[in-house]
């Protein structure tokens, strides 16, 4: 068990640093196209290159991680990522980190090594191939339900003739991107189930396809919400959304369980709460500061370095299409609002 949340937290590393080291590269790369000039200015570019080998080599190391451990323990492991990210924003782009921050990365570390103590080998049970259509019908029914609910409010914006963007459209945009980061880990699960089981072993390129299908509409549905809403609801939405969807679809549709231990049963609750609420923490972390009463916000680094393009991210999240964490959207606005400051 161990062995594979190792996994998943390098795996998850490598997704969230090499994103962001592939959006530093192209600040002085032109538009990504099939044009042979284009390609090798890629390839010659040492971050992007670095960046996009990490980002692979961590989906990789993902889909190992599913193959070995439960959904329910992989998948809010993985969103130590972005904690792992901001303690690596810290060191290598001399990012400010407030109190706040610490206070997410240290329950984000403490929650993952409650997953680890209290999770437990399981036996793989008999799942039909069946479940994967069970699933997409779920999944649908869901974005139909959130899709009506946008629709209703859109009208009702458009009858009182509100122009700004609300909370209720970035939070089902981050719902629904969420959902599908969550399925993209339980369809590969199923893949590798399928084969112990004695399916064909056609299926897990076909699951994994469609896992990086979900993943990247899932991305789709991150920028949509992204492009006009404020990246802290959007991002804490799609990480909560994510782990949950996750750690339910694996326990309903691929037979997880429980620890049947008490103590161990406490412990992998306990971890899955503090990994969400520290994901929260770090994606919040500049409005809870602001929200600090004067004398204590003083005490405080303000993080603007980090923070300050908060709400104005929605432009600068990378649309790539692996199967990973939610960016820091401060992370990505720091990398090109640096350089522009630089020519100005």
């Amino acid at each position: 068990m161990w062995e594979s949340i190792c996994l998943t937290l390098v795996a998850t590393a490598g997704n969230n640093i090499g994103k962001v080291l592939q959006k530093k590269g192209t600040v002085i790369l032109p538009p990504l196209s099939f044009k042979l000039k284009v390609i090798r200015a890629y390839a010659s570019n040492r971050d992007w290159a670095v960046g996009f080998l990490m980002d692979i080599f961590g989906a990789l190391l993902m889909l190992i991680a599913l193959s070995q451990a439960p959904v329910s323990v992989i998948q809010p492991v993985s969103g130590c990522g972005l904690a792992i990210l901001s303690v690596f924003s810290h060191f290598y782009l001399k990012e400010v980190m407030n109190a706040v921050d610490w206070m997410g990365i240290t329950l984000a570390g403490i929650g993952a090594i409650g997953v680890g103590a209290g999770g437990e080998e399981q036996v793989a049970s008999a799942i039909s191939i069946f479940h994967l259509p069970w699933l997409a019908f779920i999944v649908a029914v869901l974005f139909v339900l959130l899709n009506g609910w946008l629709r209703i409010f859109r009208r009702h914006r458009r009858e009182q003739e509100m122009m700004e963007y609300e909370v209720v459209e970035e939070i089902i945009f981050g719902l629904e991107s969420g959902i599908l980061f969550g399925m993209a880990s339980v369809v590969s699960k199923m893949g590798f189930l399928f084969m112990e089981q004695g399916f064909s072993k056609m299926l897990v390129p076909i699951c994994i396809g469609i896992s990086i299908s979900c993943s990247g509409t899932g991305f789709f549905y991150q920028t949509r919400g992204l492009k006009h809403g404020r990246a802290i609801v959007v991002s804490t939405c799609a990480a909560v959304a994510s782990i949950v969807s996750g750690v339910l679809a694996g326990m309903l549709a691929l037979g997880e369980k429980l620890p049947s231990a008490p103590a161990a049963r406490l412990s992998l609750l306990l971890g899955w709460l503090l990994i969400i609420v520290g994901v929260v923490l770090l994606v919040s972390s500049a409005r809870l500061v602001r929200l600090l009463p004067r004398r204590l916000r003083q005490l405080v680094p303000s993080g603007v370095g980090r923070n300050s393009g908060l709400r104005r991210s929605g432009s600068v999240h990378a649309k790539d299409t692996t199967p990973s964490a939610v960016i820091h959207a401060a992370t990505l606005h720091h990398l090109i609002s640096s350089p522009s400051k630089e020519k100005a």
